[in-house]
């Protein structure tokens, strides 16, 4: 059975970091395309940033140049670096995992609505 978990939200002020992890269970994260979503209540989760399993990264372009996805493959864990953050960036994260072979992308992304395992969220708050 699949399992993701988030950690590593919390409250900031604008222009601080945070790190999100997202630990892997269940299969080889390698194997599948992964990214991390954010979604403000009431709105549909937008994709943030895509890591392939060649480890080629897709970014939105509202975190392009702050934001870094990474993952190491030997502890299955996903990372999200954020940098600068400003207060638009307060969202519930979360990370998907799609399995190889179904990932399905809009501009490098992975869309949100075929994403079929998911974590179960990490707050994050950007005060200005």
């Amino acid at each position: 059975e699949v399992h993701l978990v988030e950690s590593g939200g919390g409250s900031v002020q604008a222009g601080g970091s945070l790190t999100l992890s997202c630990e892997v269970s269940g299969y080889t994260s390698n194997n599948y395309c992964m990214g991390w979503f954010c979604q403000i209540l009431g709105n549909d989760r937008e994709g943030v940033a895509t890591i392939d399993s060649d480890g080629s990264s897709t970014y939105a372009n509202s975190v392009k140049g702050r934001f870094t996805v990474s993952k190491d493959n030997a502890k299955n864990i996903l990372y999200l670096q954020m940098n600068d953050l400003k207060s638009d960036d307060t969202a519930m994260d979360y990370c998907g995992a799609e399995s190889p072979g179904a990932c399905s992308k809009v501009a490098g992304l992975l869309h949100s609505a075929y994403v079929t395992y998911w974590g179960q969220g990490t707050q994050v708050t950007v005060s200005s």
